[in-house]
């Protein structure tokens, strides 16, 4: 591993160099996949210099505790490794699935998309469905602030208690697609809802989409095809906001697919938005439709992570998160939910790839 860190430096020192030259610069095309491919290196090197670090401090101790004859100091120092060793190999297994993906086409594309569609819906569950929903939502939303990332409401409907029946929002920032691709699919919560006298145990679920917006691949969606209506927007109650019908439902007759945008204050807009969003969909359904030709034995062996399966169950009575795609479990559930998602996300993406 150390000849690979060592070659990484290299390449990276070489890279720099190049793309300091005014020369170099003259060839756009070779000029942005050489600093595309600097960024991705400076990544991996951030994290070789803290695994050097956590590594030096696992000697010192090493030899503190072999050779100290203060046994306060010694007993320290074997305390302090019991808690570098884990986070140094945990460290490692990160650092392998960078190096792994460098040269990875398609993780290259994915980590480039700063800008996806993240939808939730209630699903089986009713009243308790919905709630979960916005809890997902809420998650969701303290994830995004985290990441530092832009977030901006597209459509919502609510039900009576205040949960989500469906819920779209856009969401922008580096590295967007690649953190949250791993969050498409059925999501199950298993829990005593706040209704239940008999204190029983409530099993519902909800549905996560997302999608990412791919601004240079071109889709031509025709005009014949579309069934377009505008409405006025709603509350939460179902109470009229605007007086002008500005919102807009379109239906794409060919695929079935129906979108909605009432977030916009004019109609051109709303329905510009929702048309971005239909293009989302028909994309995502392509992406999912070739990933799935290329990748076929290995989803098999892993689970394909769509829509379709349950993924992830979140069970309260036992504080405990289970993702079923790599069989791993976590607690804390209300830690999670309000937004450290990537105590999850990190080791889907390590096991998944």
């Amino acid at each position: 591993m150390l000849n690979e860190f060592q070659k990484i430096r290299e390449e990276y020192q070489d890279l720099l160099a190049k793309v300091s030259r005014p020369d170099f610069i003259r060839d756009q095309e070779v000029y942005v996949k050489s600093s595309k491919r600097l960024s991705r290196l400076s990544v991996i090197l951030e994290k070789i210099d803290d695994l050097e670090k956590l590594s030096n401090n696992i000697s010192q101790n090493r030899i503190i505790i072999q050779e100290s004859l203060d046994k306060a100091l010694a007993d320290l120092a074997e305390e302090e490794s019991g808690i570098l060793i884990p986070k140094a190999e945990e460290l490692k297994k990160g650092l392998n699935l960078l190096i792994q993906r460098l040269d990875d086409p398609e993780a290259q594309d994915e980590e480039g998309i700063k800008e996806a569609i993240l939808e939730i819906r209630a699903g089986t569950g009713g009243d308790e469905a919905a709630l979960f929903a916005a809890d997902l939502f809420k998650m969701y939303r303290a994830y995004t602030e985290k990441n530092n990332w832009e977030f901006k409401m597209i459509s919502e409907s609510r039900d009576e208690l205040g949960g989500y029946k469906e819920v779209i929002c856009e969401i922008k920032g580096k590295r967007v697609f690649s953190l949250l691709k791993y969050e498409s699919g059925v999501h199950r919560v298993q829990r005593i809802p706040e209704t239940e006298k008999a204190g029983r145990i409530h099993t519902s679920t909800a549905t996560v989409a997302v999608m990412p917006v791919l601004k240079d691949v071109k889709l031509e969606i025709s005009e014949k095809d579309l069934e377009i209506v505008f409405f006025r927007s709603s509350s939460a109650g179902g109470q009229n906001v605007n007086k002008v019908e500005t919102a807009v439902r379109i239906k794409h007759s060919p695929s079935g697919i129906v979108v909605s945008c009432q977030s916009e204050r004019y109609q051109h807009q709303n329905k510009e938005r929702a048309l971005g969003i239909l293009k989302a969909k028909l994309l995502d359904i392509k992406r999912r439709e070739q990933m799935e030709e290329r990748v076929s034995e290995r989803r098999s062996q892993i689970g394909t992570g769509e829509r379709s399966e349950k993924i992830r169950t979140y069970n309260f009575p036992q504080d405990r998160i289970t993702d079923h795609r790599i069989n791993q479990s976590w607690k804390n559930i209300s830690r999670i939910l309000a937004g450290d998602l990537e105590i999850i996300n990190d080791e889907v993406t390590k096991q998944l790839g």
